[in-house]
Protein backbone atom coordinates (compact mmCIF):
# COMPACT_ATOMS: atom_id res chain seq x y z
CA UNK A 1 0.00 0.00 0.00
CA UNK A 2 1.46 3.15 -1.22
CA UNK A 3 0.78 6.60 1.36
CA UNK A 4 1.23 10.13 0.45
CA UNK A 5 2.14 12.38 3.19
CA UNK A 6 1.52 16.32 3.10
CA UNK A 7 4.63 17.80 4.56
CA UNK A 8 5.02 21.51 2.92
CA UNK A 9 3.64 23.77 4.72
CA UNK A 10 5.56 26.24 6.98
CA UNK A 11 4.02 25.73 10.22
CA UNK A 12 4.75 28.66 11.95
CA UNK A 13 3.05 28.36 15.21
CA UNK A 14 5.30 26.08 16.21
CA UNK A 15 8.59 28.17 14.87
CA UNK A 16 10.30 28.10 17.93
CA UNK A 17 10.22 24.03 18.66
CA UNK A 18 11.70 23.57 15.26
CA UNK A 19 12.41 25.55 11.60
CA UNK A 20 10.95 23.32 9.79
CA UNK A 21 7.16 22.06 11.30
CA UNK A 22 7.58 18.11 10.10
CA UNK A 23 10.90 17.72 11.44
CA UNK A 24 9.40 19.44 15.18
CA UNK A 25 10.37 16.64 17.76
CA UNK A 26 7.87 15.33 20.43
CA UNK A 27 9.55 13.40 22.96
CA UNK A 28 12.28 13.47 20.60
CA UNK A 29 11.00 11.90 17.66
CA UNK A 30 10.49 14.24 14.77
CA UNK A 31 6.81 14.50 13.69
CA UNK A 32 7.20 12.94 10.25
CA UNK A 33 9.14 10.00 11.66
CA UNK A 34 6.22 8.94 14.18
CA UNK A 35 4.03 9.52 11.22
CA UNK A 36 6.06 7.12 8.60
CA UNK A 37 5.78 4.22 11.66
CA UNK A 38 2.27 4.78 12.71
CA UNK A 39 1.51 4.00 8.82
CA UNK A 40 3.60 1.16 8.52
CA UNK A 41 2.47 0.09 11.35
CA UNK A 42 -0.94 -0.03 9.80
CA UNK A 43 0.53 -1.63 6.84
CA UNK A 44 1.61 0.77 4.19
CA UNK A 45 4.66 -0.52 2.64
CA UNK A 46 5.68 2.87 0.30
CA UNK A 47 6.25 6.83 1.32
CA UNK A 48 5.44 9.64 -1.09
CA UNK A 49 6.02 12.74 0.79
CA UNK A 50 5.09 16.25 -0.42
CA UNK A 51 7.81 18.76 0.50
CA UNK A 52 7.91 22.92 0.37
CA UNK A 53 8.94 25.10 3.03
CA UNK A 54 12.92 23.99 4.25
CA UNK A 55 12.56 20.97 1.73
CA UNK A 56 16.29 20.01 1.33
CA UNK A 57 16.38 19.82 5.05
CA UNK A 58 13.25 17.70 5.47
CA UNK A 59 14.02 15.53 2.34
CA UNK A 60 18.05 15.17 3.92
CA UNK A 61 16.44 13.96 6.72
CA UNK A 62 13.98 11.26 5.40
CA UNK A 63 16.80 9.81 3.07
CA UNK A 64 18.78 9.07 6.52
CA UNK A 65 15.73 8.07 8.50
CA UNK A 66 14.52 5.67 5.20
CA UNK A 67 17.67 4.14 5.16
CA UNK A 68 17.95 3.41 8.65
CA UNK A 69 14.44 1.83 9.37
CA UNK A 70 14.50 0.38 5.79
CA UNK A 71 11.18 1.88 4.23
CA UNK A 72 10.71 2.99 1.05
CA UNK A 73 10.32 7.14 0.81
CA UNK A 74 9.67 8.97 -2.58
CA UNK A 75 10.24 12.85 -2.72
CA UNK A 76 7.66 15.05 -4.08
CA UNK A 77 8.45 19.01 -4.09
CA UNK A 78 5.73 21.55 -4.12
CA UNK A 79 7.26 24.86 -5.00
CA UNK A 80 3.97 26.88 -4.26
CA UNK A 81 3.81 25.84 -0.66
CA UNK A 82 2.13 29.07 0.11
CA UNK A 83 -0.84 28.10 -1.31
CA UNK A 84 -4.07 25.78 0.21
CA UNK A 85 -2.67 21.90 0.86
CA UNK A 86 -4.69 20.53 -2.11
CA UNK A 87 -1.65 22.17 -3.99
CA UNK A 88 0.37 19.68 -2.46
CA UNK A 89 -1.84 16.62 -3.13
CA UNK A 90 -1.82 17.52 -6.92
CA UNK A 91 2.07 16.74 -6.89
CA UNK A 92 1.38 13.13 -6.17
CA UNK A 93 -0.67 13.57 -9.67
CA UNK A 94 0.65 10.94 -12.16
CA UNK A 95 2.80 9.08 -9.77
CA UNK A 96 -0.37 7.46 -7.81
CA UNK A 97 -2.54 5.15 -9.69
CA UNK A 98 -4.16 3.30 -7.53
CA UNK A 99 -5.63 3.63 -4.36
CA UNK A 100 -3.91 5.56 -1.58
CA UNK A 101 -3.50 6.63 1.43
CA UNK A 102 -3.41 10.30 2.23
CA UNK A 103 -1.90 11.80 6.05
CA UNK A 104 -0.96 15.02 7.37
CA UNK A 105 2.33 15.10 8.51
CA UNK A 106 1.50 17.19 11.44
CA UNK A 107 -1.23 14.23 12.92
CA UNK A 108 -0.46 11.47 15.24
CA UNK A 109 -2.58 8.45 15.59
CA UNK A 110 -3.19 5.02 16.12
CA UNK A 111 -1.59 2.53 13.82
CA UNK A 112 -4.94 0.76 13.94
CA UNK A 113 -6.94 3.21 12.38
CA UNK A 114 -5.07 3.15 9.39
CA UNK A 115 -4.77 -0.64 9.62
CA UNK A 116 -8.68 -0.68 10.09
CA UNK A 117 -9.54 2.04 7.29
CA UNK A 118 -7.64 -0.03 4.46
CA UNK A 119 -9.65 -3.05 4.69
CA UNK A 120 -12.66 -0.79 3.54
CA UNK A 121 -13.26 -0.23 -0.17
CA UNK A 122 -13.72 3.27 -0.95
CA UNK A 123 -15.86 4.31 -3.13
CA UNK A 124 -15.51 3.76 -6.93
CA UNK A 125 -13.86 7.42 -7.89
CA UNK A 126 -13.94 8.31 -4.71
CA UNK A 127 -12.70 8.00 -0.86
CA UNK A 128 -13.42 7.48 2.39
CA UNK A 129 -12.83 9.84 5.20
CA UNK A 130 -11.83 8.81 9.21
CA UNK A 131 -14.07 11.01 11.02
CA UNK A 132 -13.98 11.18 14.91
CA UNK A 133 -17.46 11.87 16.15
CA UNK A 134 -17.05 12.71 19.58
CA UNK A 135 -17.91 16.14 19.73
CA UNK A 136 -16.29 16.69 22.79
CA UNK A 137 -13.25 15.00 22.30
CA UNK A 138 -10.70 17.17 24.52
CA UNK A 139 -7.86 16.75 22.58
CA UNK A 140 -9.65 18.39 19.59
CA UNK A 141 -8.78 22.44 19.29
CA UNK A 142 -12.22 23.67 18.18
CA UNK A 143 -10.89 26.69 16.67
CA UNK A 144 -9.19 25.26 14.06
CA UNK A 145 -10.18 21.52 13.13
CA UNK A 146 -11.55 20.34 10.10
CA UNK A 147 -15.79 19.65 10.68
CA UNK A 148 -17.66 17.22 8.97
CA UNK A 149 -21.51 16.80 8.17
CA UNK A 150 -22.07 12.97 7.20
CA UNK A 151 -25.51 11.33 6.62
CA UNK A 152 -25.74 7.48 5.61
CA UNK A 153 -21.70 6.81 5.98
CA UNK A 154 -20.89 9.43 3.35
CA UNK A 155 -20.13 12.86 3.45
CA UNK A 156 -22.38 16.04 3.13
CA UNK A 157 -20.57 19.25 4.00
CA UNK A 158 -17.20 19.70 5.04
CA UNK A 159 -15.05 22.83 5.78
CA UNK A 160 -13.91 25.01 9.23
CA UNK A 161 -16.76 27.11 9.22
CA UNK A 162 -19.84 24.94 9.32
CA UNK A 163 -22.14 25.32 11.73
CA UNK A 164 -23.96 22.18 11.22
CA UNK A 165 -21.97 19.05 11.66
CA UNK A 166 -21.16 15.63 13.44
CA UNK A 167 -18.12 14.37 13.55
CA UNK A 168 -14.59 16.02 12.76
CA UNK A 169 -11.90 15.38 10.06
CA UNK A 170 -8.74 13.53 11.15
CA UNK A 171 -6.06 14.04 8.36
CA UNK A 172 -6.58 10.50 7.52
CA UNK A 173 -7.97 9.26 3.85
CA UNK A 174 -8.22 6.10 1.93
CA UNK A 175 -8.23 7.84 -1.85
CA UNK A 176 -8.42 6.94 -5.31
CA UNK A 177 -6.96 9.26 -8.32
CA UNK A 178 -9.94 10.87 -8.96
CA UNK A 179 -9.58 12.94 -5.98
CA UNK A 180 -6.86 15.03 -8.10
CA UNK A 181 -9.51 15.31 -10.70
CA UNK A 182 -11.72 16.36 -7.76
CA UNK A 183 -9.05 19.14 -7.23
CA UNK A 184 -8.93 20.17 -10.37
CA UNK A 185 -12.76 20.94 -10.55
CA UNK A 186 -12.82 22.77 -6.86
CA UNK A 187 -10.10 25.02 -8.27
CA UNK A 188 -11.60 25.34 -11.37
CA UNK A 189 -15.02 26.01 -10.58
CA UNK A 190 -14.65 27.53 -7.11
CA UNK A 191 -11.11 29.05 -6.84
CA UNK A 192 -10.72 26.52 -3.73
CA UNK A 193 -7.53 24.85 -3.88
CA UNK A 194 -7.96 23.22 -0.49
CA UNK A 195 -8.24 19.28 0.26
CA UNK A 196 -11.27 20.01 1.94
CA UNK A 197 -12.14 21.60 -1.33
CA UNK A 198 -11.85 18.40 -3.09
CA UNK A 199 -13.30 16.41 -0.83
CA UNK A 200 -16.45 18.44 -1.18
CA UNK A 201 -16.95 17.96 -4.92
CA UNK A 202 -16.77 14.10 -4.45
CA UNK A 203 -19.15 14.20 -1.31
CA UNK A 204 -21.46 16.83 -3.89
CA UNK A 205 -21.09 13.25 -6.05
CA UNK A 206 -21.86 10.77 -3.56
CA UNK A 207 -18.55 9.78 -3.42
CA UNK A 208 -17.33 10.64 -0.16
CA UNK A 209 -17.61 7.86 2.42
CA UNK A 210 -16.81 8.40 6.29
CA UNK A 211 -15.11 5.61 8.42
CA UNK A 212 -15.95 5.90 12.34
CA UNK A 213 -12.49 5.56 14.23
CA UNK A 214 -14.38 5.06 17.41
CA UNK A 215 -12.66 6.33 20.77
CA UNK A 216 -9.42 5.53 19.11
CA UNK A 217 -6.36 8.49 19.33
CA UNK A 218 -5.65 11.13 16.67
CA UNK A 219 -4.36 14.33 17.55
CA UNK A 220 -3.70 17.39 15.14
CA UNK A 221 -0.43 18.89 16.14
CA UNK A 222 -0.88 22.76 14.88
CA UNK A 223 0.78 24.87 18.01
CA UNK A 224 1.99 25.28 21.51
CA UNK A 225 -1.11 24.01 23.25
CA UNK A 226 -1.64 21.06 21.22
CA UNK A 227 2.02 20.12 20.92
CA UNK A 228 1.86 19.91 24.87
CA UNK A 229 -1.39 17.83 24.46
CA UNK A 230 0.73 15.45 21.92
CA UNK A 231 3.49 15.09 25.16
CA UNK A 232 0.77 13.99 27.88
CA UNK A 233 -1.00 11.65 25.60
CA UNK A 234 1.96 9.52 24.34
CA UNK A 235 3.36 9.48 27.70
CA UNK A 236 -0.36 7.97 28.76
CA UNK A 237 -0.03 5.29 25.58
CA UNK A 238 3.20 4.05 25.85
CA UNK A 239 2.04 1.26 27.93
CA UNK A 240 -0.84 0.19 25.56
CA UNK A 241 -0.61 -2.37 23.06
CA UNK A 242 -1.02 -2.30 19.31
CA UNK A 243 -0.44 1.90 19.00
CA UNK A 244 2.94 0.97 17.70
CA UNK A 245 4.68 3.34 19.59
CA UNK A 246 7.56 2.05 21.79
CA UNK A 247 8.92 3.92 24.80
CA UNK A 248 11.98 4.63 23.24
CA UNK A 249 9.87 6.87 20.16
CA UNK A 250 7.92 8.21 22.63
CA UNK A 251 11.54 9.26 24.84
CA UNK A 252 14.41 8.64 22.57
Amino acid sequence: MKCLIIAAGQGSRLRQRAESKPLVPVHGVPLIQRVVRAAAAGGVDEFYVVSGYQGPRLREHLDQFANSEGVVVNHLVNEQWQQPNGVSVLQAEGHLHEPFLLLMSDHLFDPSIVRDLLAQTPPADGLILAVDKRLNNPLVDMDDVTRVDCRGGTIRAIGKGLIEFNAFDTGIFYATPALFAALHASIETHGNASLSGGVAHLADLGKAGVFDIGDRFWLDIDDSRSYVKAEVALIERIHEEGLGYSRRTATA
